[in-house]
Formats: C-alpha cells, structure tokens, sequence
C-alpha cells in the first residue's frame, strides 16, 4: 500500500522545496503543483508533492497516520480519529442505493441512492 504524508514547506522554488513533516524535514520535488509559498502544506508521495493541503486536511491525514502507527505498535489509537468516533459511516454518493433509474446502466439489480 502507498501513503502520502503531509508536509509543511519551508523554503524553495518551482523545482523542489525543504519540508517537514512527520519528524523529519527533505527536499521534495515540486515538478508537479509549482513552487508553494512557506507554510503551504503538501501531500509527499515517494519524495514528490502531489498536491496542495489545506492546514485542516494536513492534520487530519497526520493523525490517521499516526493512529495507524499506534495499532500496528498494539497502543491505542481511537484518540487520532476522533473525527470518525461516534458518527455512522457515510458511503459515497456513487455508492449509495438509489430509487431513480440510471438509463447508462445495465439492469442488473435495485440502484444506490444517495442516503
């Protein structure tokens, strides 16, 4: 499985910018988004900014990680999700059973609608 990890820039240009992020700080290429100014946060893939974060979604992606370390460290780990604690999953609209017929789809069974 493939993970990006939220950084912070701290300096650099349209090539590659010094980040940090997740206890270290390296020089990531930016060939894909352009130069970001200090403190934009970036999601790094592999040594590459993927794209821009806005700060509330850089935290939440950094505390998802960090309760993943904690499971797998056999700690507890419901204190980084706390975004996800006590609300009912949502499936996505694409997903969700539907009573309106698709004319694009093939009939094979009842459609998800939107819950």
């Amino acid at each position: 499985m493939c993970l990006g990890v939220p950084m912070r820039v701290i300096d650099g240009d349209d090539m590659s910018a010094l980040c940090e992020g997740a206890g270290r700080a390296e020089r990531i290429s930016m060939l894909l988004i352009g130069a970001q100014p200090p403190g934009a946060h970036v999601l790094v893939h592999l040594g590459t900014a993927m794209r821009v974060l806005e700060e509330e979604e850089a935290a939440l992606i950094a505390a998802a990680l960090a309760g993943l370390d904690a499971a797998l460290a056999g700690r507890t780990f419901e204190a980084h999700f706390a975004d996800l604690i006590d609300r009912e999953p949502q499936l996505p609209a694409h997903l969700a059973l539907s009573d309106e017929p698709d004319p694009g789809a093939l009939a094979l069974g009842p459609r998800r609608r939107q819950a």
